[in-house]
């Protein structure tokens, strides 16, 4: 009883640790407004900002996405953590639009070490009968560690002084608690190398999954793609169409999709995997048409309304492509393809993002959004069309 209780002791606050890092990979949505007013750039500057991020992740992912197997879960973690540090302070630091992309690519970094290592860390150091509940740990630590983020900068910044510096310094803080939390954590990874050791991590498909993969892929690139658009260009949006300029309200807005996304996830295992795709597509494409409905009419209750429900078609379709794309691959292989997975998802957060800024300048925000609403529906339509014809295995 008492190594159950340690075990999920450990476990939390390794969720606590998890929750931290992502926390600081939104943590900026909300001050965009305030860094264009302060450096004048345009809203195209603001999405290659936001999406220099994905560009980290991807990185990480290729190139050390397997690197805690090697080393250990904490050396990898305190990596992440680092680099968490020194994006707070480039935007504590910044003099101009350079330190944004900088402290941006390095949240990427943080977040693309994080994201395997801190879910098996977290899986790892629960008692060994509480796999479903370690699971839901780690997803809500993901999930919604990355909806504190703009939730805590739209607070501090509208309601403390300081607007552009206090959020790091908070979350500088947190680093700093979370670094001593980890260096208390024991590691799990017996059979540890040194980082000589640790090679890329090609993506690989091998033919049995392509089948699976396609619409997997495609629903987890438009999820990621609705979640890039509201955290990059939705303030701007409830600013000048709404007229919306509380800081606080906007991070709240921003939060509800990754609140909801958590929520579409654990829901995965009442509804199950062989619905869950299908359902998280229905969901991403009435989240789209809510958003389409709040761009040609700025309504502020569809904005919400699109945030919940997309969200919750996120999480629904992304947990059950993970799933799906896992039982259909070789052991040996499952690794790579669920990076591959991985990368695609987070190509989703970077390239229709800066599509929707080149748009912005000549066809205005509202057409800039609704060209985005367009295709990525025919996308979700397309995949959800897909998996009516060849249904995902209920077993995945």
């Amino acid at each position: 009883m008492d190594g159950d209780r340690r075990g999920w002791r450990q476990c939390v606050l390794m969720g606590a640790v998890f929750a931290v890092c992502m926390a600081g990979t939104t943590l900026p949505t909300p001050l965009y407004g305030l860094y264009q007013e302060k450096f004048g750039f345009s809203e195209l500057t603001v999405t290659v900002v936001y999406a220099v991020y994905a560009f980290g992740v991807i990185g990480a992912l290729l190139l050390a996405g397997n690197a805690s197997d090697t080393v250990g879960r904490r050396p990898v973690l305190l990596a992440g953590l680092g680099f968490a540090a020194a994006s707070a302070v480039c935007f504590l630091c910044a003099t101009g639009v350079g330190w944004l992309y900088t402290g941006r690519l390095l949240s990427g970094l943080s977040a693309g070490l994080f994201t395997g290592a801190a879910t098996a860390y977290v899986m790892e150091l629960a008692p060994e009968h509480g796999a479903s509940r370690a699971t839901f740990v780690a997803t809500a630590a993901n999930m919604g560690g990355l909806g504190c983020g703009p939730l805590l900068a739209g607070v501090l910044s509208q309601y403390a002084p300081w607007p552009l510096y206090l959020p790091f310094v908070v979350h500088l803080a947190l680093v700093a608690c979370s670094t001593a939390v980890l260096l208390l954590l024991p590691e799990t990874v017996r059979d540890r190398r040194p980082w000589s050791a640790v090679r890329p991590q090609r993506p690989g498909l091998p033919s049995r999954v392509r089948a699976v993969f396609a619409p997997a892929a495609i629903a987890s690139f438009a999820g990621f793609a609705l979640f890039g658009v509201f955290t990059s260009v939705s303030p701007a949006f409830l600013a000048e169409s709404l007229d919306v300029h509380n800081r606080a309200v906007t991070g709240l807005v921003v939060a509800l999709a990754f609140f909801s996304s958590t929520a579409g996830q654990l829901a995965v295992g009442r509804v199950g995997v062989g619905r869950s795709l299908p359902l998280g597509c229905v969901g991403l494409f009435t989240g789209l048409a809510l958003l389409a409905g709040a761009l040609r009419w700025d309504l502020l209750a569809l904005v919400v309304l699109s945030a919940v429900v997309g969200g919750v078609g996120q999480g629904l379709a992304f947990r059950g492509a993970l799933a799906a794309v896992a039982a259909a691959s070789p052991a040996d292989r499952r690794a790579a393809v669920i990076s591959t997975l991985f990368v695609v998802a987070y190509a989703g957060i970077s390239v229709p993002v800066i599509g929707v800024g080149l748009l912005v300048e000549p066809i205005g925000l509202e057409g800039a959004g609704l060209v985005f609403i367009a295709c990525m529906a025919a996308l979700v339509t397309t995949a959800f069309g897909y998996l009516l014809r060849h249904p995902v295995r209920a077993d995945a």
